[in-house]
């Protein structure tokens, strides 16, 4: 071991020699400040390809100084990642599932937050014809019959477990080369349809937001089976404890407020004409 020399003892004496206020203060500056509070949102890729959650989430942080991590995938898996513990919060757009969610004890405070609707997109050309069929089943089941290129999403989405139940009540099982599962996102989709003129179900609200970058037309809308609902559902801190519940709480309630949804409200009509999503839930539905 070194023997210590007279200028260690010097140098110790002239630490010890600080004034005590720079001594703090040079303690303080070893240690990192405290983290921003966090919470993680597992949401449709709908909510994020339409561009909302590009309004809603900077204007909360603005507001409540918490940060916002978006998991942005299909519904199916944002509703797993929630059941598994690793989400705070869930903004989804398929009611059966989600009262599954909240019938098995995984969610609390679930609150309608807004709606659209879902249209049958095409190639202007309608390959299929299905321009002037009575219904939305019809018209699937015209493109099945004639085989037009249909693009699924193909990954347990909201939107793909609406195309399944349209499929069904047109009594086809959709297979064959002229079925293409994508496993893909609703803006992936949609440039995958316009690429390969094919016929996709897509909310209306992605769809208006890149509209500009497609080839693609509306070719049948306003069906009762194309109403789109989505809902905020916070995770039940009860069965995991380590949820940030106290900010996702937060962040529903600046969700459902009278001033976010006057902005839900607006979202779009600026540049599209018309809004991306209404507020709350259609009125037949309270």
């Amino acid at each position: 071991m070194r023997r210590r020399t007279s200028s260690d003892f010097r140098s110790l004496q002239d630490f010890g020699s600080l004034p005590i206020v720079g001594l703090i203060l040079l303690l303080a500056g070893c240690s990192s400040p405290p983290a921003a509070p966090s919470i993680t949102l597992a949401t449709t890729t709908s909510a994020q390809d339409s561009g909302v959650l590009d309004m809603l989430v900077p204007a909360f942080r603005a507001q409540n100084g918490i940060e916002v991590k978006v998991v942005a995938v299909g519904t199916g898996q944002a509703i797993q990642l929630a059941r598994r513990g690793d989400a705070d919060i869930l903004l989804v757009h398929d009611p059966a599932a989600e009262e599954k969610f909240m019938a098995d004890g995984f969610g609390v405070n679930r609150r309608p937050l807004m709606y659209n609707d879902f249209v049958l997109l095409g190639p202007a050309t309608d390959p299929a014809g299905v321009k002037g069929e009575k219904s939305v089943a019809a018209v699937f089941a015209r493109i099945a019959e004639h085989k037009a290129t249909f693009i699924s999403r193909g990954d347990e989405s909201g939107t793909h477990v609406k195309e399944k139940s349209i499929w069904k009540k047109a009594g086809v099982e959709p297979s064959g080369d002229w079925y293409v599962r994508a496993g893909a996102g609703m803006g992936q989709v949609l440039r995958m349809a316009s690429e390969k003129k094919a016929y996709t179900l897509s909310d209306r609200g992605t769809f208006l937001s890149q509209r500009q970058q497609l080839d693609l037309t509306i070719l049948r809308e306003h069906d009762p089976p194309l109403l789109n609902h989505y809902h905020v559902i916070e995770i039940n801190p009860e069965k995991y404890p380590h949820v940030h519940s106290k900010e996702a709480r937060q962040f529903a309630d600046f969700l459902v407020s009278p001033a976010t949804q006057k902005r839900i409200g607006e979202f779009g009509v600026e540049k599209f004409g018309q809004p991306l999503f209404f507020p709350g839930e259609p009125p037949g539905d309270k």
